[in-house]
């Protein structure tokens, strides 16, 4: 299958899930009082979003019941157990810690926009954005622990949660660490993505399984597929940044060398003995020209660290598609194996 209906079958899952959990978060994550507190919590959930972790939970689900795509019900889905439990809950719960760590995230790097909307400490107040944001934070739990599971499996997927916050923030901290670092290696540029990033599609993945009953390498395998894929997307992430055209991207390319920040790419570069730090001369995203990034796009072409991103983010695709052997082999599982490849192969 091509990439274009690769993406095209993914996009179609997503949306057939996407309106159910949006109902599921609006159900889960009421307005109440005290009502601006609320309003800014449900913000950036109703801004929109491609719901793809709690995508990835919903399909994880089906793959272990060995049950056709959306022919049962979420909130009461059959488990491994005979249990029936509320898989749609875990994967709202999934969704409103990605909402979390956002809504933080935008704070710290004081950004304007998120999902076409004005940050929700431009739209509100930074006070009230991480209150929003801490909101998020605690409902997230208080979701997980209403999935009906097995109390043993339902603990588990607590606190698989909360290492992921720890992870999460640990990652965040060596992120910013890295700017006032001289030197960063490969390896420890893969470690802080697998924190940042990967580690809450790893508990998309994971937190069906522990919830469903499935056996110690079963949850390790369905993480590890979460992982995987979550590394090769940011790595991806980090290519676009540099490829794809500034009004398909929806901000300048090239912001990332502008904003000094490490990646792939820069750190093979660097090895290679290019001078990552002088290929665009300007501190101000606004003043750097197509004309100035191609010229940088051009050299690091030539030093190979594009196409060695490129291999690395497929590499790590082919093995998280390989993690997935331990599921039975059905529809929602060949919808996982699709996911992993639209994270590098997605279109603008």
């Amino acid at each position: 299958m091509n990439s274009e209906a690769t993406e095209e079958r993914v996009l179609e899952a997503v949306k057939q899930r996407r309106e159910l959990v949006n109902d599921a978060l609006d159900e889960d994550i009421p307005l109440e009082e005290p009502q601006r507190l609320y309003e800014a919590t449900r913000y950036l959930l109703q801004a929109g979003g491609k719901r793809l972790r709690p995508t990835v939970t919903l399909l994880t689900a089906e793959a272990l019941a060995d049950v056709e795509p959306l022919s049962a019900d979420y909130r009461a889905f059959p488990s491994l157990d005979s249990r029936e439990i509320d898989v749609m809950t875990a994967a709202a719960s999934i969704e409103v810690i990605q909402s979390f760590t956002l809504i933080h995230d935008d704070i710290m790097d004081d950004d304007d926009l998120r999902r076409g909307v004005p940050a929700v400490h431009k739209e509100y107040d930074t006070e009230t954005a991480i209150l929003a944001g801490d909101t998020l934070y605690a409902k997230a739990f208080e979701l997980m622990t209403h999935t009906g599971a097995d109390p043993e499996n339902g603990l588990e997927a607590v606190r698989m949660l909360a290492t992921t916050c720890t992870q999460i923030c640990e990652g965040q901290a060596i992120d910013v660490e890295f700017e006032r670092r001289t030197e960063v290696l490969p390896d420890e540029y893969l470690e802080m993505i697998e924190l940042k990033t990967a580690v809450l599609y790893g508990a998309a993945a994971a937190t069906a399984g522990v919830l469903m009953g499935a056996s110690d390498d079963v949850v390790e395998a369905l993480y590890r597929y979460g992982i995987d894929s979550g590394c090769a997307f940011q790595i991806q992430d980090d290519v676009l940044d540099l490829t794809v055209p500034s009004e398909k991207l929806g901000k300048q390319r090239g912001s990332d060398l502008v904003e000094n920040k490490e990646t792939m790419i820069t750190l093979h570069a660097r090895q290679q003995g290019v001078d990552v730090d002088g290929l665009l001369d300007a501190s101000d995203i606004d003043d750097v020209t197509e004309a100035a990034v191609e010229e940088a796009v051009s050299e690091l072409d030539d030093a190979g660290s594009i196409d060695f991103a490129r291999e690395k983010a497929q590499e790590l695709t082919d093995r998280a598609k390989d993690h997935l052997e331990v599921l039975p082999d059905n529809e929602a599982r060949s919808l996982l194996r699709d996911i992993a490849d639209y994270l590098i192969t997605r279109g603008y």
